[in-house]
């Protein structure tokens, strides 16, 4: 993730604050705000690491989690969840780039990897179990001399669930990335979602008095004990 992260008004982004300039996030999730009645939050009280994104969200009154991983050519990510003790209940996926070639996944590669062990370890450990591509193909397309293409973006899914058994792959949208898109659809129980957008007609009487009133509330937050970002977050 670049340090200019892409915003929208109909999306809300997730993403760790960083410490310091070699603390940026590398992973970030967008939430339409269609969906915020379903209370998303990014996690950094259960999980706080610049290469996870722990996000939750409830509906019909239960807590679910997602998580997003990045996984650098050292595998920090992952040696992270494998030494950190987290009891999650009701994680429903594990998404993301894993850096990891096997034969596991990746019918071209002939070898198997201890790390992909470890990563299966993870996964059981939140009841979750490697989810087959109704689309099988890769996800990963090198433009440098001598290095293959690859399958290194994964789904896990929760153990056993008949709704969230498999994913696809979206192998056009490589057009725009190096890595193909995976794609699932989490089934949500039916709740009160408001689609409506309020809006503020520009340099209305209304806007005028908004923006009037944000000013005011801005003026009297007390900011005396705030000295670093720490305290700000």
């Amino acid at each position: 993730m670049s340090h200019n992260t892409s915003h929208h008004p109909n999306w809300i982004s997730f993403a760790r604050i960083p410490l310091d300039d070699k603390d940026f996030p590398r992973v970030i999730a967008y939430i339409n705000i269609c969906l915020s009645s379903l209370r998303f939050l990014l996690r950094k009280d259960i999980i706080n690491h610049r290469d996870i994104s722990l996000i939750s969200f409830f509906n019909n009154n239960i807590c679910y989690y997602i998580l997003n991983v990045y996984s650098d050519s050292s595998h920090t990510a992952l040696k992270y969840l494998k030494d950190t003790e987290v009891n999650i209940d009701n994680v429903l996926l594990m998404t993301g780039n894993f850096n990891i070639r096997d034969s596991l996944w990746d019918p071209s590669f002939p070898f198997h990897s201890f790390i992909s062990d470890n990563l299966i370890i993870i996964a059981d450990s939140f009841d979750l179990a490697l989810s087959t591509p109704t689309n099988p193909c890769l996800t990963r397309y090198s433009d440098m001399a001598g290095e293959s293409n690859s399958v290194i973006d994964l789904m896990f899914l929760r153990y056993r669930s008949s709704e969230l058994d498999h994913h696809t792959i979206l192998p056009e949208s490589r057009l725009s990335s190096d890595h193909a898109f995976l794609s699932i659809n989490i089934p949500i129980f039916e709740e009160i979602i408001q689609t409506l957008k309020h809006t503020l007609a520009p340099k209305s009487d209304h806007e005028t008095t908004f923006i009037k009133d944000i000013i005011s509330n801005f003026k009297i937050l007390d900011t005396s004990n705030i000295e670093d970002i720490g305290k700000l977050e």
